[in-house]
C-alpha cells in the first residue's frame, strides 16, 4: 500500500491512498470516522442505561372465577384419573430428562372407556422448578410441538453462551445492565421470549386448556415459594394473562448470585380482593399454634400489604422446592383437605390419582473427605445448596407419602357423607394413590448413575448428553414397578 507522510510545523500525518492533504486545523476522517463513531457508541450506552424492566399489569376487578387457575382448565373434564407431575430443578439436564418423561408417556397407551388413548392426554398438572420449568412451560404452550423443535431451540442449544455473549459482547447491553432497575435475569427473560417462547403469555396458556402448568420461584426477602398462577397474582391485584412465561421461567431458574432477581409490582389492595374463606379460616389462630395450615396461611401476609412490600423480588424456585411438589401439598393444606382440592378443579370424579415426581438430582461431591487442607468457599457453597436440595427432597417425598392413608379417608367421607361407604370400583368410596418416581438412583448401574448426577446444572449440554437423559427416563419409566401397576390398574 502507498502510504506518504504530510508534514505541518513538524508534525507527521498519514496520508491513506486517497487521503487530501487536510486543511490547516482540520482532523483527518479517519479521525472523524472515529469520533463520530465514538460519540453514537457513548450515546447509545447512555440511553441504555435507562432501562427498566417490564412491569407487570395491574388487575382492575378481582374475579375469582377468571384467568389462570385450575378450575378454568379442567372446566367440563371431570375425569376419573387424575395426573400430576413435578419437574424438578437442574438446568438443561433437568430440562431433557423431564422431555424424556414426556417422550414416553407419549407413547404409553391406557384404556380410557373402553378407547386406548396416549397416558400424555390425560395428564392434569405439571409444576415446574428452574430448568425443568422451561419444559413444562413449552409443553403447556405449544402441545405436541415440543416434540419438533424443543431440542433445537433449547436442550441441544448453547443458551448459557448467548446470555454471555448478550452481557459481554454487546455495547448496547453494558449501558441497560448499568440501570439500577434492570439486569441480568432481565435480559436473559428477553432472551428466552425471543428465542424459546414466541412471545407468549399465560393468556396464550390458558386458551390451551389443561394441564395446568406452575411455574414456581422464590421470594428472596421472605423465603416464600411463588407459583406464577392467578390465585398468587389476585393476592397482589395483578393480571397474569398479560405477563409473559418467559419472565416466569426466568425467574424460577434465577439462580442467586449467577443471576439477579426478577422484580413484580404488588398492587395489593387495588382491585377489590376477597379472600377465600377456607384461606381465612386458616389464618385464624389454631389450639396448636404449631399447626402448618396456619402457618402457611400467615405466610401470605407480606404480600397482602403493598404499602409494606411494594416490590416482590423472585429467585430460583429451587431455593424453597427444588422438585416442585411443595406447590401442591401446600395447596391441599391450604384448601382443607384433598376433598376441597378436588373439588375446586371440578374433578371431584376422580378415583386414581397419580403423582410422578421427575427428580434431576445432583450427587454430593465427596472428594474433599480425602483432603485435609480446607476447603475453598465455592466447595462449601455448592456442598451447602446440594446438602440442603437433598435432604429438603427427601423430607418433601416422605410426607407425600405419609399423607396418602389420611388423603383416601378425607376424600371418602366428603364424597360418600354419611352413607355406607362402598369401596366397589366406580363407587363413591373407590380412590386410590400412586406414587411414581423418576430420579437417577433408580439406574442398576453406578456408573451411569454417577454419570447422570455429576452432568453440571448450566444451560448448555452437548446433544449426546441430551440424548442420553432422554433415554435414561425411558428406561426409568419403563422398569418403574409402580409405574406398571398404574398402567395394568387402568386396564
Amino acid at each position: 500500500m502507498d502510504i506518504s507522510v504530510y508534514l505541518e510545523n513538524g508534525r507527521g500525518t498519514l496520508l491513506l491512498p486517497g487521503n487530501k492533504i487536510p486543511a490547516e486545523g482540520a482532523p483527518p476522517r479517519e479521525l472523524k470516522r472515529l469520533l463520530t463513531r465514538f460519540l453514537l457508541l457513548v450515546l447509545l450506552v447512555s440511553a441504555a442505561g435507562c432501562a427498566h424492566y417490564p412491569v407487570n399489569r395491574t388487575l382492575r376487578q378481582f374475579d375469582p372465577q377468571a384467568g389462570y387457575r385450575s378450575g378454568n382448565l379442567n372446566e367440563g373434564d371431570n375425569d376419573e384419573l387424575l395426573i400430576m407431575i413435578t419437574f424438578s430443578g437442574g438446568g438443561t439436564r433437568a430440562a431433557a430428562f423431564s422431555y424424556g418423561v414426556l417422550e414416553s408417556l407419549r407413547e404409553t397407551e391406557i384404556s380410557i372407556d373402553g378407547r386406548r388413548q396416549r397416558m400424555l392426554d390425560h395428564v392434569d398438572m405439571i409444576s415446574g422448578v428452574s430448568g425443568g420449568s422451561f419444559t413444562a412451560a413449552y409443553y403447556g404452550l405449544f402441545r405436541e410441538r415440543i416434540f419438533e423443535d424443543f431440542e433445537s431451540k433449547f436442550l441441544k442449544k448453547d443458551i448459557q453462551g448467548d446470555l454471555a455473549k448478550a452481557v459481554f459482547i454487546n455495547p448496547y447491553n453494558w449501558g441497560r445492565l448499568s440501570s439500577g432497575f434492570y439486569d441480568r435475569s432481565d435480559l436473559a427473560a428477553e432472551y428466552y421470549d425471543k428465542n424459546i417462547f414466541d412471545g407468549r403469555t399465560f393468556g396464550d396458556m390458558l386458551s390451551h386448556k389443561k394441564p395446568m402448568i406452575a411455574i414456581n420461584a422464590t421470594d428472596m426477602v421472605h423465603g416464600t415459594r411463588f407459583t406464577f398462577i392467578q390465585d398468587s397474582f389476585d393476592v397482589i391485584c395483578s393480571d397474569l394473562s398479560t405477563f409473559p412465561v418467559a419472565r416466569a421461567c426466568a425467574a424460577s431458574s434465577a439462580v442467586p448470585i449467577v443471576l439477579t432477581p426478577i422484580t413484580l409490582r404488588n398492587y395489593a389492595g387495588s382491585c377489590g380482593y376477597q379472600m377465600p374463606e377456607t384461606l381465612f379460616q386458616a389464618m385464624q389462630p389454631p389450639i396448636d399454634t404449631l399447626s402448618r395450615r396456619f402457618e402457611l396461611a400467615n405466610s401470605m401476609l407480606p404480600f397482602l400489604d403493598s404499602k409494606k412490600k411494594p416490590y416482590i423480588h423472585l429467585v430460583d424456585g429451587g431455593v424453597a422446592d427444588n422438585l416442585g411438589l411443595r406447590a401442591i401439598l401446600e395447596r391441599i393444606t391450604l384448601m382443607g383437605d384433598p376433598w376441597e382440592s378436588l373439588k375446586y378443579a371440578n374433578m371431584d370424579n376422580v378415583h386414581k390419582i397419580v403423582f410422578m415426581i421427575v427428580n434431576a438430582e445432583t450427587e454430593i461431591d465427596d472428594k474433599w473427605d480425602r483432603y485435609e487442607k480446607i476447603p475453598p468457599f465455592s466447595a462449601m457453597l455448592d456442598s451447602y445448596s446440594s446438602i440442603a436440595i437433598a435432604r429438603y427432597n427427601v423430607e418433601t417425598v416422605a410426607l407425600l407419602r405419609e399423607s396418602f392413608s389420611r388423603w383416601i379417608e378425607e376424600i371418602r367421607r366428603g364424597r360418600c357423607g354419611p352413607e355406607k361407604i362402598s369401596l366397589e370400583p366406580g363407587s363413591c368410596g373407590d380412590i386410590e394413590f400412586y406414587l411414581v418416581e423418576v430420579n437417577f438412583s433408580a439406574l442398576d448401574d453406578e456408573a451411569e448413575r454417577s454419570y447422570f448426577k455429576r452432568l453440571p446444572t448450566s444451560f448448555v449440554l452437548k446433544p449426546e448428553e441430551v440424548d442420553r437423559l432422554r433415554g435414561a427416563a425411558r428406561r426409568i419409566l419403563a422398569n418403574s414397578m409402580e409405574f406398571q401397576r398404574l398402567v395394568k390398574d387402568l386396564e
